[in-house]
């Protein structure tokens, strides 16, 4: 015992020493009470009343350990006891001295602390003696030997006030409450200033040791409590809740120390007391002091800067008090009291801005609440005219859509929706409107460029009569734009100026040189970046502009930082103009030198955040983030984290793409994105930027999945895709990689990122909204551009069995995934956001692929489609398609109209497919067409894509699809006429049922509906565009069976051949696209005549039928014959060989004349036999004509000519009409006829021959049927393209007219006219034939000279007809 004179005594405690003595001697007291008479004796003589306090104690534990219950009793009576015999020997009351005792030991225990001041929480040994000193107190206060209110003056009356965790212990064990200690003290602002500084080394102190985290962390929990129960009563005085408020506003310089103050606003740490109202009002008296606080900065500066304010870039410290306040609130009540403020207070626009920030991105109810704050804001603005409103309004609206389109609608959107229309808040009256652009002219000044181009773009609503209002301000805007483009060009070109202008600029210059110099930098290191060289601007610089390059240039360059650890593209420049003596070594010096003391600084300022962030590349702060939010997500507990930092992960987009959010704001939100899929390429960086985001996707939707299925994970998903989205700029590269991704390399995907892909398309599609439509660049392109949805109908593709299979294992992870994410959504939800391509390509793969889809083999009952099974490393699809196929969600899906798959689409689908590519065999593949069309699609209701049972309304609906498909693949057509030879046995059964009517044949009906639609324009483009039709059209017949040319039909109670519409379709398109003018291309021209054959087989008189129909020909389709006539060689041996197959008899009549006609041409050619005349001069005639041209007879069609006799005029009229016809081709089109001077010369041999002989060859070209006379057939079997240019041909017979035709025939000047005029015609609408304008103008000026010539000599009698033409 301390008292003892003997030191090794001193140190045992006083049980040690009673136990020594018992074992030592007996004794010889008879009770415990005389016993404590004698020890009490003993004690008195020489004691220390402190040190006995705390032995005592000690003594009474070890009793309790190991004595019975009585013996504490006994310590305690004891410690009693000698307080009482010390305060009667002192004259003092008992409690007065227990007070002043234990203040003396308490301040002899925390001396050390004390004195340092230095410390708020004791060490271990100091709490030991403390936690012994306070047991006996207690003891004390059971006996009422302990006197509050002295102790505490007591402990005031110290040299130095208490230490923290003292004030703290005493509370805690019910001797002392916080609020009697501090009460007691009358100096209330050293009080004040002692409890500040206390706290402020308690959250600095935490850092010393982690054992002291948890006991700092219930030091500060009690403490606020305390200020809570007596600070924040409805009925207290609110004077005192500043005094407690400034607490943490005193000292917040350390880091560590304000973290762990802001633990004190965690909600959590007050579940246990029973004052919510207290806690609300301490909460919100907080934000008021948050939002009030220094308000200093006005409404322009916070114009200016609060991009700045934005949640990612606030102090992390800031956004996370503001996220433990808003817990305390529900958001309706949260924005009133923000509404209160903003009414009532002068605010601090920095914090308020950041706050709605904040409460944007971490509140998910946050954006209604804010329209509506914004709505309410505009309403009181306008009613009352107050700029004040507006100002804050404007504010609000700016500062939410700088979080993105993931929490809030981009700015353009809201000035749009809120000033747009006639109903806006400005549509009141013409002072509402004023009011408003009077307010938009008085931003002018501090606005930055997006907002004005967002005001120009999308100008608010005003009346016709108040335009000049608008155009007032919008000239003003343009004007601030023009001024700030101006400042930026000279910043950026002025480095390029050569030295004669540098001097004449240098005064402007050298206004703004420190931005621009930075400019400049930023210029000089991309030119580097892309050519490795020094610019030359930089090298001009350095020795004309000496003093801009020394005093502004290098110091711009040189602006210390802190270094990476791979040298980037501006370390490496400056190595490089280093090495080029380009810059100092003193400077180069200082600048390595404080980027060394930079990085120092930020590393001694305890930050461990601040110096990763600063030492990383952009492109890995970016994956650290997304590394954090993984973290995040897989952390249940941590989910009310994940918007924030979301919003941290735009930000560092946005530094990594450097692309500043102004661009975003400025571009339309309906603004166009280009994308080139013939060519799909992206930048490195971008691409490497978008797969960390598509992987982060990924990783993060397998991690969700492994503790909930989509509809239980949240929004973490939705936000994320949200906020990709609005970053506009990274939109091409997103798109673009996603087809590389899908369309490319989409089989070579494993299942982990074909889900990760779906899903993250589910969620874009969701956000469709903030995606403009795109132009794609192919053949494909609409002029009206594409929507997101439509996109992913050319991302998936059915052309291969590779692809069948990826399309179905994607678009089932799609559809499974949405049906999981959003199991309860209402009809227009459904249909408005999953993608109907995804519904449909399954209607089509799944049954291609699975017998068991079309209802073929054994139908098991479908088990319930389970996410999890999706979700694990390895995924049976085709079991799970077919699954998800029998599931009744999937096929209520089916029945909606936007989903349903019709038969137009499943052709277009199925023509994509290459059959030598294909999954399926030729077998297989034909089984699944006659499935879908005969089974599926042909009893289907129209109502859902089917043909009600009409075989017709199903082949017409095949032909206009597959014409359709070759109009889009036109040029590239590999493989489609194949996948048509597949379709082409389903239309071979419909049509030999005979699909026409009253109405004609059906597949011509069909045809003619589809150029009406087109039309018959005279444009170019209208015409090639007809043209490709009707050689499409031609196609399609020629894949079809001959025999469907031709109809049936019964005429006078007698089955007959019809050919009309066949006959129609040639005359009016057909005969128009022929390339030799006057007949048809072989295979049409075969396939007709194979098909007369056919058809006339099932009549007796096969060959009076074709006779008939042939005779037809002559006056109804003369083309035909004269495409006969041209390929009769190629013809003969089929037709021949054909009809010998169907009858075994004699050739039909007609068949054999046309034999004859070409044998009695081949033998006047060669001399051997005069030329033999049939019945119809101008079939003669176009044989003869072929039959040179074939043979080459240039030569002996000369010495034909001359054994000609005179009765021939028809034949050889005719036979100049064919050469015309050449020689019009070989000026049209050179490679394909004979040589524009050989066509010319037979011209006009048959031209000198009808001349010498006096016959009259002028009908060929009047304009008017009627004078024509027999050679209107001939008019009748020529495109109409070769009939237009005869006014060409007939000047280019000036050199054979004989001086006897201007008397001879009286029509000769009408004619000439004529044809003049329509040459002319020809000229001025553009229809040139010539291959040069001058070859035009030579022919135009020859028939001119000729014309005037043959006026002045044409008798009188010539110009009766002339009134005709004019």
């Amino acid at each position: 015992m301390a008292a003892s004179p003997s030191g090794r005594r001193g140190s045992r405690a006083l049980s040690e020493l009673l136990g020594g003595r018992v074992k030592k001697q007996k004794c010889t007291f008879e009770s415990g009470q005389e016993l404590q008479k004698a020890a009490v004796h003993l004690l008195s003589c020489h004691q220390n009343l402190n040190d006995l306090l705390l032995e005592v104690e000690s003594s009474s534990k070890s009793i309790e350990q190991s004595g019975p219950e009585p013996q504490n009793a006994f310590s305690e009576s004891f410690v009693v006891s000698i307080l009482q015999e010390q305060a009667s020997r002192l004259g003092v009351p008992m409690g007065i001295l227990s007070a002043k005792t234990t203040a003396t030991n308490i301040h002899q225990i925390c001396k050390t602390s004390m004195e340092s001041k230095q410390a708020a929480l004791l060490n271990l040994e100091q709490r030991k003696k403390l936690s012994c000193l306070l047991q006996t107190v207690k003891n004390l206060l059971v006996h009422n030997a302990f006197c509050h209110l002295l102790f505490c003056q007591e402990l005031w009356k110290m040299q130095n006030p208490p230490v923290l965790e003292v004030v703290w212990h005493l509370h805690r064990g019910n001797i002392v409450s916080v609020g009697e200690l501090l009460e007691s003290n009358s100096d209330t602002p050293a009080v004040v200033e002692w409890l500040c500084s206390s706290l402020c080394l308690l959250c600095r102190q935490t850092d010393n040791s982690s054992l002291d985290v948890e006991l700092s962390g219930h030091i500060l929990s009690d403490f606020v409590i305390v200020f809570l129960q007596n600070g924040f009563q409805q009925t207290s005085d609110l004077g005192k809740k500043v005094e407690f408020q400034k607490i943490p506003h005193e000292d917040s310089s350390k880091l560590q120390a304000v973290k762990c103050w802001l633990n004190i606003f965690t909600v959590t740490m007050y579940k246990s007391t029973n004052f919510p109202e207290s806690l609300q009002q301490f909460f919100i008296h907080t934000l008021t002091e948050i939002l009030t606080y220094n308000p200093l900065l006005k409404a322009s500066d916070a114009i200016h800067m609060q991009r700045e304010w934005s949640f990612a870039r606030t102090c992390p410290l800031l956004t996370t008090l503001y996220r433990k306040l808003f817990v305390a609130f529900s958001a309706e009540k949260l924005m009133c009291h923000l509404q209160q403020i903003l009414e009532t207070h002068e605010v601090n626009w920095q914090h308020v801005l950041s706050c709605f920030s904040t409460l944007v991105v971490c509140q998910t109810e946050a954006e209604q609440l804010v329209k509506d704050l914004l709505s309410s804001l505009l309403m009181k603005a306008f009613e009352n005219y107050d700029m004040e409103n507006m100002i804050t309004a404007f504010l609000i609206a700016r500062q939410a859509a700088l979080e993105g389109p993931a929490v809030f609608m981009p700015y353009a959107e809201w000035f749009k929706v809120s000033f747009g229309n006639a109903s806006g808040y400005h549509g009141s009256s013409k002072k509402a409107l004023v009011f408003l652009l009077e307010f938009l002219s008085e931003l002018v000044p501090f606005e930055a460029p997006q907002y004005l181009k967002v005001h120009i773009m999308h100008p608010p609503f005003v009346p016709t009569k108040y335009r000049p209002f608008l155009l007032e301000y919008i000239t003003l805007a343009k004007t601030r734009l023009a001024d700030l483009k101006v400042e930026k060009a000279r910043m950026i070109y002025s480095i390029m100026l050569k030295a004669s202008q540098y001097c004449s600029l240098l005064v402007t210059y050298m206004s703004q040189p420190q931005s621009q110099a930075l400019e400049d930098v930023e210029k000089a290191i991309r030119i580097f970046e892309n050519t490795g060289k020094i610019p030359t601007s930089v090298v001009e610089a350095s020795i004309f502009r000496r003093p801009y390059y020394t005093s502004h240039f290098i110091p711009a360059l040189l602006m210390p930082r802190v270094l990476p650890e791979i040298p980037d593209s501006r370390i490496v420049f400056i190595d490089s103009l280093k090495r080029a003596d380009k810059i100092p070594p003193n400077l180069y010096s200082r600048y390595i030198q404080a980027c060394h003391s930079l990085k120092e600084k930020l590393l001694q300022d305890g930050s461990t955040e601040i110096e990763t962030d600063h030492l990383k590349e952009p492109v890995e702060q970016l994956k650290a983030e997304l590394d954090e939010l993984l973290m995040l997500i897989t952390d249940q507990s941590k989910h009310d984290a994940v918007p924030a930092q979301i919003a941290l992960i735009s930000e560092r987009l946005t530094t990594v793409l450097g692309h500043s959010n102004n661009a975003n704001e400025a571009a339309t939100f309906n603004s166009r994105i280009q994308l080139n899929i013939c060519a799909p390429k992206l930048e490195q960086q971008d691409q490497c930027v978008i797969d960390l985001l598509l992987t982060s996707f990924c990783k993060n939707l397998i991690a969700a999945s492994f503790f909930n299925p989509p509809d239980r994970q949240g929004l973490c998903l939705s936000l994320f895709v949200k906020m990709i989205c609005g970053h506009r700029h990274l939109l091409p590269a997103l798109l673009t990689r996603l087809y590389q991704l899908i369309y490319h390399q989409g089989p070579s995907l494993n299942d982990a990122h074909v889900l990760g892909l779906a899903a993250f398309m589910i969620h874009l599609n969701e956000s469709k909204s903030l995606i403009p439509q795109m132009n794609i660049g192919s053949k494909v392109a609409s002029a009206k551009g594409f929507s997101v949805t439509e996109y992913w109908n050319h991302l998936l593709v059915c052309r291969t069995g590779e692809a069948l299979a990826f399309c179905m294992r994607f678009c089932t992870a799609a559809v499974a995934y949405f049906l999981c994410k959003f199991p309860s959504l209402s009809h227009d939800d459904l249909c408005n956001l999953l993608p109907s391509g995804l519904i449909k390509k399954l209607q089509y793969v799944v049954p291609r692929l699975s017998l068991e889809a079309r209802g073929i083999g054994c139908e098991e009952e479908a088990p319930e489609l389970s996410w999890r099974s999706l979700s694990c490393p390895s995924v049976n699809y085709p079991k799970t398609s077919l699954c998800l196929w029998k599931q009744t969600c999937f096929q209520e899906l089916l029945k909606e109209k936007p989903f349903q798959l019709s038969l137009r689409e499943w052709l277009l689908f199925e023509l994509e497919v290459q059959p030598e590519k294909d999954i399926l065999s030729a077998s297989e593949r034909q089984d699944f067409h006659y499935w879908a069309l005969y089974q599926w699609y042909l009893p289907a209701s129209s109502a859902s894509g089917g043909c009600d049972g009409n075989l017709e309304k199903a082949c017409g609906i095949l032909i206009g699809t597959i014409l359709d498909f070759s109009q889009r693949y036109f040029i590239s057509h590999e493989y489609t006429c194949t996948a048509v030879t597949d379709l082409k046995c389903r239309l071979m059964k419909t049509s030999s049922t005979g699909c026409w009517n009253d109405k004609g044949h059906f597949l011509f009906r069909i045809f003619q509906e589809r150029l009406k639609t087109i039309g018959n324009g005279s444009a170019v483009g209208e015409r090639l565009l007809r043209q490709q039709e009707v050689l499409l059209q031609k196609r399609i017949l020629l894949s079809l069976p001959p025999s469907v040319l031709i109809m049936m039909c019964r005429r006078r109670k007698k089955m007959t051949l019809d050919c009309e519409d066949f006959f129609h379709f040639v005359n009016t398109e057909l005969r128009n696209i022929c390339s030799r003018g006057c007949a048809l291309s072989y295979d049409i021209t075969a396939h007709f005549l194979r098909g007369l054959l056919n058809a006339s087989l099932d009549y007796e008189e096969s060959a009076q039928v074709v006779n008939d129909v042939l005779k037809t020909c002559r006056t109804k389709c003369p083309i035909i014959i004269s495409s006969a006539a041209l390929w009769w060689l190629r013809l003969e041996p089929v037709l021949c060989s054909q009809w010998n197959r169907l009858f075994g008899a004699p050739l039909a009549e007609e068949l054999q004349r046309l034999r004859k006609c070409q044998r009695s041409a081949a033998s006047f050619l060669s001399l051997e036999a005069e030329f033999s005349l049939s019945d119809t001069p101008w079939i003669s005639a176009a044989f003869l004509h072929f039959t040179v041209q074939q043979q080459a007879a240039h030569g002996r069609m000369r010495d034909a000519l001359k054994r000609v006799g005179s009765d021939t005029e028809q034949l050889l009229v005719c036979l100049l009409f064919f050469s015309l016809m050449d020689l019009i081709l070989t000026r049209l089109a050179p490679k394909q006829g004979t040589e524009v001077q050989t066509s010319l010369e037979r011209c006009l041999e048959i031209l000198g021959c009808l001349e010498e002989q006096g016959m009259s060859w002028l009908a060929l070209f009047h304009s008017a049927e009627k004078d024509r006379g027999p050679y209107q057939i001939l008019h009748s079997a020529a495109s109409d393209q070769y009939i237009s240019l005869l006014p060409i041909a007939f000047y280019s017979l000036i050199p054979c007219f004989h001086q006897n035709l201007l008397h001879r025939e009286q029509t000769f000047l009408y004619v000439a006219v004529d044809m003049y005029t329509q040459m002319l015609r020809l000229y001025v609408e553009g229809e040139n034939p010539q291959r040069s304008d001058q070859g035009g103008q030579k022919v135009i000026t020859k028939a001119r000279q000729f014309l005037l010539h043959s006026i002045a000599r044409c008798p009188k009698k010539s110009f009766i007809h002339i009134q005709q033409v004019c």
